[in-house]
């Protein structure tokens, strides 16, 4: 069956994509396999240990691919195709394909596994480009279908283990070889190659002789040796790369890592490469020792090339407690579900501008002058908000209380400020909700002890010249807490609907070209049958997460965006007990650390 055919008739069908992470979910490379020759006595064979286990699979004659797809549908995925090492005589399916692709699939990496044909006369033309076609096709097979798996066709990888690494560099720098029929002008050139404890060279003196006999022959000529000694083929456009050896690897010398290293140098071509004192050979995630790290340093790898998002970063959580009189609270999450308080849940700030000298619904941002800049509430009654600057969240700078509805006459308060920082224009805006008396009064209730709010804004570049407050947003009823952030091409609203009668207390969601606005109408509620306010919101793999006070019921909670809507997610998070109003931000790692030695 046609292989686009046959993922769309299981996607129509509504199959979970977790069905495509079982071996069973394999499928066909090829609809006609390039130079075949049918010999019915050439059968698959399967390599047992002692106790029965499966330890690797011979005499592969029908090549497919088994899939591991990661479930983000959010955005496109990175993907890689995994070539079990074996010395073109065996394929090690396990330790060096199904478990890596399960690893591949725990950094948000979606993997196929090639159960590539081992080269044989007895079953194929030439042998010699028999693992070469199947690689070839496996990486237009990915580009050809990217669409339907939800992959990045601009980050296509490929990996092999020993003479699946040979394979790897093989595709790494013969892409341009027209060893088949290839339909289309679909690039069979892998975007980035993993080569680990790889064989590399045919010489000898340097090869793995088995590898090298399987694959060209016991007399190979010394051309086609030149030409599958993949070390003397690296050019400028050869993929960036990422090498694994162990020094005392009596199998395939470590010199045929060094050596492609060296020839990737001198064709300035991104590379790294990791040399272990020990591990011997065949070692695959790790078994012991300092070679256990080399999938977390592939993965830093993936993350400084782009390939992967950089998951060096964590997540910090800006909040009040009580009425806010103690000051700022911070707590972390390595994961935006788990939060933990930090200085055991002591102020790190303590509030000392404003009528009541409170700091509630704390918002912080880090600017493009990579200060972080705090604004807060510090009145029921005041005309102003407070701010502060910090470069590490630790030690801030003096508090200011900036009277920013200091010419409205009327405004009963300032609440819950935010920031926003344009990087086009370089500018911040900060925004709060307040009442004016005799404004809005449509919209006005006896319900509310008469606040009726809206949205009012003022922007700066400096945070010491101020343009004149304007009215941000009006949408026709009493709002309050909004938050915006920056999305595709504009910019989102999260906000508080206030109203009480008839009953609201609900978040909804506005849109805008442009930060200043205009925004368009409020969406209907995305958040449930409960009280919400203090939206705050961070995209983690490509979704927005949007936490909030469920004040009534005294506990935060939380909402995902979905490809169906919102979904809530309150009984996934936990927060230190307590926590109000808050903010969230993406900090470094080296940040946190600092916050935790307080």
């Amino acid at each position: 069956m046609n292989k686009t055919l046959f993922f769309g008739l299981v996607l129509f069908l509504g199959l979970s994509i977790n069905c495509f992470s079982q071996e069973s979910a394999a499928f066909p490379l090829w609809d006609k396999i390039p130079g075949v020759i049918k010999n019915e006595t050439y059968k698959e064979e399967l390599r047992l240990d002692a106790q029965g286990n499966r330890t690797g699979v011979r005499k592969v004659s029908e090549p497919t691919l088994i899939p591991f797809l990661v479930e983000n549908k959010s955005s496109k995925n990175a993907a890689v195709i995994i070539c079990p090492g074996g010395g073109y005589a065996l394929l090690s399916i396990d330790k060096e394909g199904i478990n890596v692709a399960k690893w591949f699939n725990s950094i948000g990496v979606s993997a196929f596994v090639l159960k590539y044909r081992l080269p044989s006369d007895d079953i194929m033309t030439d042998k010699t480009v028999g693992p070469l076609q199947d690689a070839q096709e496996a990486i237009r097979t990915l580009r050809r279908n990217a669409d339907i798996w939800n992959l990045d066709a601009n980050k296509i990888g490929i990996m092999g283990f020993s003479a699946g690494g040979h394979l790897a560099s093989t595709a790494s720098t013969h892409y341009l070889d027209k060893v088949y029929d290839a339909k289309g002008d679909l690039s069979a050139r892998p975007d980035f190659s993993m080569l680990i404890y790889p064989v590399i060279s045919m010489e000898k003196g340097i090869t793995h002789n088995g590898s090298k006999e399987s694959l060209l022959g016991k007399m190979a000529s010394d051309d086609l040796i030149a030409k599958y000694s993949n070390e003397k083929l690296v050019d400028e456009k050869t993929p960036p790369t990422f090498l694994v050896h162990a020094t005392d690897d009596g199998a395939v010398p470590v010199e045929n890592s060094i050596n492609y290293y060296l020839a990737l140098k001198k064709n300035k071509v991104p590379a790294e490469m990791h040399l272990y004192q020990n591990g011997g050979h065949g070692f695959g995630l790790g078994t012991k020792g300092t070679h256990t790290d080399w999938p977390k340093a592939c993965e830093h790898w993936l993350a400084a090339n782009k390939i992967i998002a950089d998951k060096s970063s964590v997540y910090i959580f800006s909040y009040f407690k009580g009425n806010g009189e103690d000051g700022l609270h911070l707590a972390y999450s390595e994961d935006g579900y788990k939060w933990q308080s930090l200085k055991k849940d002591a102020s790190f700030l303590t509030p000392e501008v404003g009528k009541d000298k409170l700091m509630r619904d704390p918002c912080v941002i880090k600017g493009g002058d990579g200060l972080y800049h705090m604004v807060w509430t510090v009145s029921w009654t005041d005309k102003g908000i407070g701010y502060a600057s910090s470069k590490d969240l630790i030690h801030w700078s003096k508090q200011e209380f900036l009277p920013v509805m200091e010419y409205e006459s009327g405004t009963r308060n300032t609440w819950a400020p935010e920031i926003t920082y344009d990087t086009k224009k370089k500018m911040y805006m900060i925004y709060w909700a307040s009442t004016i008396e005799g404004k809005f009064t449509e919209t006005q209730s006896t319900e509310e002890k008469g606040y009726n709010h809206r949205i009012y804004y003022t922007t700066t570049k400096d945070f010491k010249k101020f343009t004149r407050t304007k009215l941000l947003y009006e949408p026709g009823f009493n709002v309050i807490d909004a938050t915006i952030l920056k999305e595709d091409k504009g910019y989102i609203m999260f906000l508080k609907d206030e109203t009480k009668v008839s009953v609201q207390k609900n978040l909804k969601v506005a849109y805008s070209d442009k930060l200043t606005g205009s925004y368009t109408k409020a969406s209907e509620p995305i958040t449930g049958d409960y009280w919400a306010e203090g939206p705050t919101a961070i995209k983690i793999d490509g979704q927005w997460l949007v936490y909030f006070d469920k004040y009534r019921d005294h506990k935060y909670g939380a909402i995902k965006q979905t490809a169906n809507g919102w979904e809530d997610v309150s009984d996934k998070v936990s927060f230190p007990q307590g926590t109000r109003h808050g903010t969230v931000l993406e900090v470094s790692k080296s940040t946190l650390l600092q916050l935790m030695k307080e």
